[in-house]
């Protein structure tokens, strides 16, 4: 059951996604930006992570999910450091994704190399 519901939350947020590459002119680099900036109102409501908990990695990987992660570090840094962890809770806290995703960015880019079409 759980494949399922994250199966389908992931594809609900991947299907709006792609509705509005399809159907509007915004950017899909606007499109993507618009996820995150959803995932850390959401979150900093508090309506993510129930969703997060419910439809696991069908809610936590998408770009939304990132957005959420920087809102709930941002909220546990700034309970802990005062206003100064508003500016080091996001960074502490999505670190880690954004490490992985460069490192093997670069690991693709290596084993992969671009050609022209």
């Amino acid at each position: 059951m759980d494949y399922i519901k994250a199966f389908l939350i992931g594809g609900f947020i991947c299907t709006i996604c792609q509705i509005l590459i399809d159907k509007t002119a915004l950017t899909p680099a606007r499109i993507l930006t618009g996820c995150v900036v959803t995932g850390v109102v959401l979150g900093a409501v508090g309506l993510y992570p129930p969703l997060a908990d419910w439809a696991g990695a069908g809610a936590t990987v998408p770009l939304t999910g990132f957005g959420n992660v920087l809102a709930k570090g941002t909220r546990e840094a700034v309970a802990k450091d005062g206003l100064l962890g508003a500016l080091t809770g996001p960074l502490a806290a999505a670190s880690c994704g954004v490490t992985a995703a460069v490192l093997f960015g670069a690991l693709a880019a290596l084993v992969f190399p671009s050609r022209e079409k």
